[in-house]
């Protein structure tokens, strides 16, 4: 036999979730500071270009 659910309490309990979710993405966009944010975007492009620098040339 189904259990009784009630829906209103189902429906908050997937908005906390989904509140919770986009609170999570917000924290990592705007909890570093400046120079944190400028070093990992610094690490970045140069890890991008050092992959960039050993590929190899397709002639």
């Amino acid at each position: 036999m189904s259990k009784v659910v009630n829906l209103r309490s189902v429906r908050k309990t997937k908005a906390r979730h989904a509140k919770e979710v986009i609170a999570e993405a917000s924290r990592v966009e705007h909890g570093l500071s400046k120079s944190a944010h400028n070093k990992a975007k610094a690490l970045a492009k140069k890890g991008r270009s050092d992959l960039e620098g050993h590929r190899l040339d397709e002639d």
